[in-house]
């Protein structure tokens, strides 16, 4: 997933849990607009979970769940967003079966953070999870 190689032709969604399992998820998200055409988040989480834990981080997103469900909303962002690739990065086998029933390929958020050089919370010191809250693309 890193940017040498591979298309970004490419619409990536996370799971929220599995923004919440990185170390700046900021950070993460933003770069994953340098290689991905669009990005965003999904959640069985109320709308207003979503927005507080993205605005916290001045994570600007191409679409998010809303009031759907998952399911649905994945099914909306491909029919909306039609790029090479739809990428769901995810924390569970739930996940996993989610992004199969949808068309979408999964990716699981270790082998994600892997390939993008993304920490993972439960791999940090508490003082170095804090969250950046600089961006490059942030009006």
């Amino acid at each position: 997933m890193s940017q040498s190689g591979g298309s970004t032709d490419m619409t990536l969604a996370f799971e929220l849990s599995a923004l919440q399992e990185l170390a700046k998820p900021g950070t993460a998200f933003a770069g994953a607009r340098q290689w991905t055409e669009y990005v965003g988040v999904v959640s069985d989480e109320p709308t207003y979970v979503v927005t507080n834990f993205t605005r916290k981080r001045r994570i600007r997103q191409d679409f998010f769940s809303g009031p759907k469900g998952r399911e649905e909303s994945l099914e909306s962002v491909k029919r909306q967003f039609d790029t090479e690739r739809h990428v769901f990065v995810g924390t569970s086998e739930e996940d996993r079966q989610l992004a199969e029933d949808v068309g979408w390929e999964y990716l699981p958020l270790e082998e994600a953070a892997a390939k993008a050089d993304w920490d993972l919370a439960a791999d940090q010191d508490d003082d170095e999870t804090e969250e950046e809250p600089v961006r490059d693309d942030w009006p």
